[in-house]
């Protein structure tokens, strides 16, 4: 028999080991429940319970599940079955963390029924191969702070026997052997202190040489890649920077507007009116706190290149802030205006171009 109406609402509440199924007729009657384990087997039950509702009732299936840590693979199995999958955003959809009736199946319910009316906020999950890009930069990223730590803790050890280090003596292998046996030649010298040293740096020179092997790891998966080699034209702005911006960005033509880009990267600052009045406050840090980070050190990057790309209003007015407002607030929101910047760019997939700071162009080009 088939209904009148063609879509299935199906409302899905995903765990790790298994996930509860609420099916909701086009008339918005709850024709099926289920529980099925998250495996092989379960996710094989389930596609069939599905192919069999829409070729018995002349149908085609909806879901929606939550943002979870496995959301990305079983919206994945879904999709190439042919079921449309919505992802929901969870920040934006309340009904279910405020529910005073908390269990699997109502959760599952709540969903098929905002599903049913088109009211579920989508969450945007980039493909397989941006995540597995940002698992990489985040591996770099961790092991990039813990050098950081192990170099902090060799400064440290060495303050102890009255020896100031800087920065440059950790830069070469040669430069951190000389450490080890300048500390030897000290007259506070044990030989349980040069033990200590020595594992430091050994253990830092490890680390180092792991960062090299996913630095070889990131150069291989972004290789020929546009939107990479567009972000690189900006002075400043590396292969990593570019990278993470590439990756925490995804398909620029999500986003509607510069403004709406700039939010989700964090950049806006929160606005609140009422009863005639208005604040204007800090930044909201909203979307990937890692895209917020790279437009800072994108923003940074040009700025260490100032003498070289000359007095653009950018660098200009970026200094005439920091007078009044420090450097910290003056560079998030000139990061916010470089935003608009790259927004442009990768709109219109082209290098970035000097003369068009000079001229205001891309304040233009974002606005229209």
């Amino acid at each position: 028999m088939e209904w009148e109406s063609k879509t299935v609402s199906v409302g899905i509440d995903l765990h790790t080991t298994q996930f509860t199924v609420c099916a909701m007729a086009p008339s918005g009657e709850v024709f099926h429940r289920g529980e099925y384990p998250m495996d092989e087997e379960g996710l094989a039950r389930f596609i069939g319970w599905g192919n069999e509702v829409e070729a018995s009732r002349g149908a085609w299936i909806s879901m929606a599940i939550e943002a979870t840590g496995n959301a990305r693979y079983f919206r994945n199995v879904m999709r190439s079955e042919g079921f449309a999958v919505l992802v929901i955003n969870t920040l934006k959809f309340k009904v279910i963390v405020a529910s005073a009736k908390k269990t699997d199946r109502h959760d599952a319910e709540v969903i098929a029924k905002f599903l049913s009316k088109d009211l579920i906020p989508e969450s945007y999950l980039c493909d397989q191969e941006t995540e597995e890009l940002r698992k990489l930069l985040g591996e770099r990223a961790d092991l990039v702070g813990l050098t950081v730590r192990t170099k902090n803790r060799i400064h440290n050890m060495m303050r102890g026997y009255g020896v100031e280090t800087a920065e440059g003596q950790f830069q070469s292998k040669k430069k951190r052997r000389q450490l080890l046996e300048g500390l030897e030649d000290h007259r506070l010298y044990t030989e349980r202190a040069a033990s200590t040293l020595r594992m430091l740096i050994d253990t830092l020179e490890t680390i180092e040489e792991q960062v090299k092997d996913i630095e070889a790891l990131i150069d291989d998966f972004i290789m020929g890649d546009e939107t990479v080699e567009t972000l690189e034209t900006i002075p400043g702005v590396g292969r990593i920077t570019a990278s993470t911006i590439r990756a925490y960005v995804g398909e620029i033509d999500r986003f509607d507007s510069y403004k709406q880009f700039a939010a989700y990267c964090g950049l806006t600052p929160v606005v609140r009116m009422s009863n005639g009045s208005g604040f204007t406050g800090h930044v909201t840090k909203g979307g990937p706190v890692e895209l917020r980070t790279a437009m800072v050190q994108a923003m940074m990057g040009m700025l260490r290149l100032s003498k070289r790309i000359g007095r653009i209003s950018l660098i200009v007015d970026y200094r005439k802030m920091k007078k009044v407002k420090g450097s910290g607030k003056s560079i998030v929101a000139f990061a916010r205006k470089l935003s608009r910047i790259i927004y442009v760019m990768l709109k219109n997939n082209e290098p970035f171009d000097i003369g068009k700071l000079y001229l205001g162009d891309y304040e233009k080009a974002s606005i229209a």
